[in-house]
């Protein structure tokens, strides 16, 4: 038996009135979903344990496998290991976003998903003029980039992300409680330095969102991890543009696949993913597939950008798997899920249970749900399960009983 997990971040959502009062899922063409959901076994999964933020490590490391209450301990560490960079043991890593401020206000989380190449440029300035024996700056994809501090510092500090304050005052925001003055400061500091910067002035001039301002969350040791070969006996592999999502594979022992044109966006090569899983299939036992697409969009409160990215997340990524599964001489199992809502409405993050749908190549195993969606699900076999729970799950088919 072979394993796939496509994991289509943020798609979950909530009724809208602008289409009738339906979520994105229902609005959105979803044929290969519904396929999976029609003809395999459906239900809700809880990817965040109570008591921990519904971001993008907490649930992720779930479907991977990996309980969060024992394993999770901050989502830049996650980060790092997927940029290279090695922490040692009093090493606190942050998540340092680009960001927009405009007249106080944080009114892009983003910098107008800044290229690489402009990005890394600012990173390189921030990190020569505020880097020192306490921090060092590491420019990583687009927007995301990693700050480290030495002695524990600032790992005990309030931090929020900036997608969840969107149009909000920054100084409402800013870090709080223990080191939380020299943190605030490399904020402070940042904006002064970027605020001519030259990338910035290109950009301002091209009716683009300037990168001024770094922004400090998300911050932890490194965690320690149990490989996913010795927990569950099988040899994975990862493929992701998310340095997060990717670092989850370094640390569980996953081979992390990396594809040509994947970008972590809208416009990433969603048939790529797709080919990549099928093909590392031939010599790995379990794939997990992540696509950013559809949680960018509801960060970014586009509606039709969001039903854009799960149609084609459905089409090109989870029509071209399944199609190749059931072409493969082994039985192939194939889950497909989100991590977490991420609401048109509210542009972050929830932690609602969301739906999970399980299909296997050599049967069926139909339940009462027909169709992809936060709704439909309910009516399958499934119940609401642990996501942490899955990866068991289905080495040991339980989610056929």
């Amino acid at each position: 038996m072979k394993y796939v997990v496509l994991i289509g971040d943020g798609m979950a959502d909530e009724p809208l009135e602008e289409i009738g009062g339906m979520t994105v899922l229902q609005k959105a063409n979803t044929s290969n979903m519904d396929y999976i959901t029609t003809y395999g076994r459906a239900g809700l999964a809880q990817t965040v344990p109570e008591g921990l933020a519904p971001g993008s490590d907490v649930a992720n490391m779930s479907i991977v496998g990996y309980d969060p209450k024992k394993y999770y301990s901050g989502r830049a560490p996650l980060e790092a290991a997927s940029m290279g960079v090695e922490l040692e043991k009093d090493d606190v890593a942050f998540r340092c976003n680009l960001i927009t401020i405009k007249d106080d206000l944080i009114t892009d989380y983003s910098s107008g998903h800044i290229t690489n190449n402009e990005a890394k440029e600012i990173i390189e300035t921030v990190d020569a003029e505020l880097g020192d024996e306490r921090f060092s700056f590491h420019p990583g994809i687009s927007y995301r980039h990693l700050m480290v501090s030495k002695n524990s510092l600032g790992a005990n500090t309030e931090c929020v992300p900036p997608h969840d304050v969107i149009d909000e005052n920054r100084h409402e925001h800013m870090p709080k409680g223990e080191d939380s003055e020299v943190i605030s400061e490399l904020i402070e500091s940042s904006m002064k330095i970027l605020a001519d910067h030259p990338v910035n002035n290109k950009r301002i001039a091209e009716g683009k969102n300037p990168g001024n301002s770094i922004w400090l969350w998300g911050q932890g040791f490194a965690p320690a991890f149990t490989a996913f070969g010795e927990l569950y006996g099988l040899r994975g592999a990862i493929i992701s543009a998310v340095d997060l999502v990717k670092g989850i594979g370094i640390y569980a022992g996953l081979d992390v696949i990396e594809v040509p044109g994947a970008t972590g966006y809208l416009d990433t090569n969603y048939i790529g993913k797709a080919e990549y899983a099928m093909e590392a299939l031939k010599d790995h036992d379990f794939v997990f597939v992540h696509v950013e697409a559809p949680d960018e969009a509801g960060h970014m409160g586009d509606m039709n950008a969001k039903i854009q990215a799960i149609e084609d997340f459905d089409e090109k990524v989870v029509g071209t798997v399944l199609k190749a599964a059931k072409e493969m001489d082994d039985d192939v199992t194939i889950m497909v899920l989100p991590d977490h809502p991420t609401p048109i409405a509210l542009r972050t993050h929830t932690s609602v249970p969301i739906p999970v749908a399980i299909y296997c190549t050599s049967e069926e195993n139909a339940d009462e749900a027909d169709a992809f969606n936060e709704e439909s699900v309910k009516k399958g076999a499934l119940g609401t399960v642990y996501a942490a729970d899955l990866v068991g799950m289905l080495i040991n088919n339980k989610w056929t009983i």
